[in-house]
């Protein structure tokens, strides 16, 4: 099993910035793609940025230019700065993250953390 657990989150006026933080934890053999989702009230999750194991990223073109993903593979950590931030990035945001565990090292799995909130006021 890997827990994900995200901090960073909080309340921010437009135009401001947040580093948002995912910290894997557990059995874990190797960390693939991680990416960052968001879901704000009444709309369907939907991918912000992402990062695969070979090092690529990509974006939702919403957030182009503004927001940036990157890993730390010494410490399990993934990241996403998010500037100039508007009212609409206003959601909460999960970390997921493909792994291979100790436990289980011939399957990859998908695991999500429980999310954090963050409010962009206008």
């Amino acid at each position: 099993q890997v827990h994900l657990v995200e901090s960073g989150g909080g309340l921010v006026p437009a135009g401001g910035s947040l580093r948002l933080s995912c910290a894997a934890s557990g059995s874990i053999f190797s960390l693939n793609a991680m990416a960052w989702y968001r879901q704000a009230p009444g709309k369907q999750r939907e991918l912000v940025a992402m990062i695969a194991d070979y090092g690529t990223t990509d974006y939702a073109d919403s957030v182009k230019g503004r927001f940036s993903v990157s890993k730390d593979n010494a410490k399990n950590t993934l990241y996403l700065q998010m500037n100039s931030l508007k009212p609409e990035d206003t959601a909460v945001y999960f970390c997921t993250a493909q792994a291979i565990t100790a436990d289980s090292p011939l399957q990859v799995r998908d695991y999500w953390g429980p999310g954090t909130q963050v409010t962009v006021s206008s």
